[in-house]
């Protein structure tokens, strides 16, 4: 497939604009966020820092995920949805990072946002090759967007762990993009490549500043609803898989969180020390470690998504079956380790362990 020079160059100069920008603002950010007290102060054993740490840092990422999209982005009815829907999700998570908000009131907004942005006609419309009726299409894509965007605020617990995934997981859907090819999807997603760029290393160990709901959120959403955009439309299995495979550690994590909390008897939305970047510190790896880990994961399922795009449905279908049992036997095997870890080592107590800082989860 030969792609157009100029797609090519604004795929290119997205990417760029986008870094540089994040790079430049981050330390802006930093010091605004410390000014108006949106600062990240360790009251539990969730936290991995010792001292405050300003949050915030995804103002800076949003701002220049929004320039560059309005540089080199052709506007549409759908992408007017995911533009004001992503701003209203940047303006919550700043408000929670600010002054730390009830987790319904956020999650009602997220709720408003994915409406907004299934309104403006980006939506699933075909599931394992399978159309869906209009009527069903909205609910489940306001429901894809939601829980994406607590999927990857789940995640953000450890030291440029969010940010990464989300800058791998981007550049999968990009390289996806082009194969496909979906030139819009693939500038918008270069963006966010860009973005997660700049930002790391202010936010890898030990981290300057932390990209807190407003960073986590929105990435989340976005990549959540580009995802819809460009692939969910497509009338194929592939369609269905890519996003799952490119977004499967957050989509793991989360879903295993909600198992894990209702077992308990708990909501769904309680904060607690169970995440899989939670598992990987307790079995004694360090915060770099654990990160380079949950990175090596996403990459790989990242190829394979993208191995999957060029080929036939059938081998997709053995091969995401191999995926999933794979990965059943290595989580069970981590998640062993973990259990039997705790019989064998002081622990902090179980209230200390499970106290709620909402902040950190939506």
């Amino acid at each position: 497939m030969i792609l157009d020079p100029n797609f090519i160059l604004k795929i290119v100069f997205s990417l760029l604009c986008a870094a540089v920008l994040a790079y430049a603002i981050t330390p802006v950010v930093k010091m605004l966020a410390v000014k108006i007290g949106a600062v990240d102060v360790p009251k539990d054993t969730r936290r991995m820092h010792k001292t405050p740490i300003p949050r915030m840092g995804g103002m800076a990422i949003f701002i220049a995920f929004m320039v560059s999209v309005l540089l080199f982005v052709d506007i549409d009815r759908e992408i007017q949805g995911i533009l004001l829907g992503s701003v209203l999700i940047a303006i919550l998570g700043v408000l929670d990072d600010i002054k730390a908000l009830h987790a319904m009131v956020k999650f009602g907004v997220q709720i408003l946002a994915a409406i907004i942005v299934v309104l403006h006609g980006c939506r699933i419309e075909h599931f394992m090759g399978l159309s869906f009726p209009t009527w069903l299409s909205y609910p489940v894509s306001v429901l894809w967007i939601v829980a994406l965007t607590n999927a990857v605020n789940f995640i953000d617990g450890l030291d440029g762990l969010a940010a990464g995934v989300s800058a791998i997981s981007a550049g999968t859907m990009l390289v996806v993009a082009l194969l496909v090819p979906e030139i819009t999807s693939a500038v918008m997603l270069a963006a966010i490549v860009g973005a997660c760029i700049g930002f790391i290393p202010y936010n890898f160990n030990p981290a300057k500043i932390f990209m807190g709901d407003t960073g986590s959120t929105f990435l989340g959403f976005i990549l959540s609803s580009i995802s819809i955009y460009g692939m969910f439309k497509l009338y194929s299995v592939i369609s269905f898989a890519v996003p799952f495979l490119v977004l499967g550690l957050p989509i793991f994590d989360i879903c295993f969180a909600i198992v894990r909390r209702v077992s308990k008897g708990q909501s769904p939305m309680h904060a607690d020390r169970g995440h899989v970047h939670h598992r990987l510190i307790d079995l004694g790896f360090s915060q770099k470690q654990a990160v380079a880990i949950a990175y090596m994961l996403t990459a790989i399922l990242g190829m394979s998504a993208v191995v999957l795009t060029n080929d036939g449905e059938i081998r997709a279908l053995i091969f995401i079956g191999a995926l999933i049992l794979v990965s059943i036997i290595g989580f069970t095997l981590i998640f062993g380790r973990h259990r039997q870890g705790k019989h064998h080592r002081q622990l902090p107590c179980e209230e200390e362990q499970l106290q709620e800082h909402s902040d950190e989860e939506a």
